[in-house]
């Protein structure tokens, strides 16, 4: 029978699939590098961490730092302490995991459903704070008796995990084409052992590493992001940044863009530091097909974890807008911001007036480029003087059966008002009366129109938008 004796024994050996959806815009196919992703979501844990998770816990068996009826504790994003909940639900320790409050609801929820107890930590603070999930979790394996913490940031087990696992995978499965490696950083444990075998191998490949804007990794200045799992505020004893040859410091709206477009396009659940290192492989994509020679390039990037563990941050449109990184969705948005962000060339607003013959009208909109014109009875904008309105289609009819209405005044060939709607109005509010078959909808501020608003108008501003997201 074709078994395995526990979970621990599925960690590693995770696939490569090649991209061909997200990097359509890259440039031509045949110019393009093939593009590669390491797919550490198969883990058991459901991410990377699992691989270093077993070697930290048996390294301190080994050397007695961690006994039968022992304790773990760990400062963690959430998917190393996956990694070791899972291990010690098998190995029979009690685990306390410490964690920023910035990590999501599922990973706290997560550890728990092993067995772990979770200590949450404000993100805000500085390493050598008190409250810091570093300090906090340092203090807790020094108070409780036989505890131990792997310290991820520190142990050598971190690296040495990638350099006799992750490295040989990718080496063996490119029969040593790589060229290219991408990876977020965070520990530093996974670029530094991977790369450090696949140096070995061949001491040409490049090795890119993808960080959030705020971390101090890529020289940053340390504030505020919202990615988990990637990036620091310190540098760890476990990272070699000797082995990075060039940076890619990636914005949470990238970041959090690319994983949606992985998921949406490629079909793969993607957590959100992946997306960090998918903006980084596409930036360096992107470069590799406008040299010569590119597409000869074989770019393997590491794929930290799955999107599970976000559905209610990155793949939560709510939480999204909230935090700006998603749009609002048009039908929410106010009719001026229309208005302001429309792409025609043309004044938002042009009023015929009842006294100007129907030829002139006909030549104004033409000018213009416009089927629509409020008619007013007076200078200027003001509302209560706009008494009717014109569109092309109805001067067609009444022209095209009577050619001789070009010489008459609007005011004698004229339909109703256009129904008038504030410009802080949503687009909805609009969009209704458009669909209720007003032929535009007259947007006012102050008692004063400020604009037109058409269904080509609203049907070019979704689409827009569409194109932006």
């Amino acid at each position: 029978m074709d078994t395995h004796d526990s979970i621990l024994d599925l960690i590693g050996g995770t696939p490569l699939v090649r991209l061909t959806r997200v990097t359509r815009d890259l440039g031509p196919a045949d110019r393009q590098p093939t593009l590669l992703v390491k797919l550490e979501m198969l883990n058991p844990g459901g991410s990377v961490k699992d691989r270093i998770a077993l070697g930290m816990i048996e390294a301190a068996e080994r050397d007695g730092l961690l006994r039968p009826g022992g304790t773990i504790v760990e400062p963690t994003s959430g998917n190393t302490g996956h990694g070791l909940a899972i291990a010690a639900a098998l190995k029979g320790y009690r685990c306390i995991f410490v964690m920023a409050d910035k990590q999501s609801a599922e990973k706290q929820a997560l550890l728990r459903a092993y067995g772990a107890e979770v200590v949450v930590c404000p993100t805000n603070v500085p390493p050598e704070s008190p409250e810091s999930y570093y300090s906090v979790a340092r203090r807790l394996a020094r108070d409780i008796p036989g505890a131990f913490q792997p310290d991820q940031y520190s142990n050598p087990e971190n690296p040495a995990a990638h350099e006799a696992t992750t490295g040989p995978e990718i080496w063996r499965q490119t029969e040593g084409r790589v060229t290219h490696f991408v990876c977020g950083v965070g520990t530093g444990g996974t670029i530094t052992g991977a790369a450090r075998y696949l140096r070995s191998q061949r001491p040409d490949v490049v090795v890119i590493g993808a960080d959030p804007e705020g971390s101090v990794l890529s020289g940053d200045t340390v504030r505020p992001y919202l990615t988990e799992g990637v990036g620091e505020d310190f540098l760890p004893t476990t990272f070699d940044p000797a082995l990075v040859d060039r940076w890619v410091r990636v914005s949470d709206r990238d970041a959090f863009a690319a994983a949606r477009r992985l998921t949406r396009q490629e079909g793969i659940l993607a957590g959100e530091s992946c997306g960090t290192a998918l903006v980084a492989a596409l930036q360096v994509g992107r470069e590799l097909t406008e040299t010569p020679g590119g597409h000869e390039a074989v770019m393997v990037v590491l794929l930290p974890d799955t999107g599970r563990n976000y559905l209610s941050k990155l793949y939560s449109d709510e939480w999204m807008r909230q935090r700006g990184l998603l749009p609002a969705p048009a039908s929410a948005v106010a009719v001026g911001t229309l208005l302001r962000e429309r792409h025609a060339e043309v004044p938002p607003l042009v009023i015929a007036r009842t006294t100007d013959t129907v030829g002139a009208a006909i030549g104004r909109m033409q000018s213009f480029g416009i089927s629509q014109m409020p008619v007013s009875e007076a200078e200027g904008d003001a509302i209560e003087a706009l008494v009717g309105s014109i569109s092309e289609m109805g001067l067609l009819q009444r022209t095209f059966n009577d050619p001789t209405v070009v010489e008459r005044t609007v005011g004698e060939a004229m339909d109703p008002p256009l129904p008038v709607v504030p410009d802080t109005a949503a687009l909805d509010d609009a969009f209704a009366l458009l669909s209720a078959g007003s032929p535009a909808v007259l947007a006012a501020r102050a008692g004063r129109a400020v604009g037109v608003i058409t269904k080509l108008d609203v049907l070019e501003y979704v689409a827009h938008r569409s194109g932006q997201g």
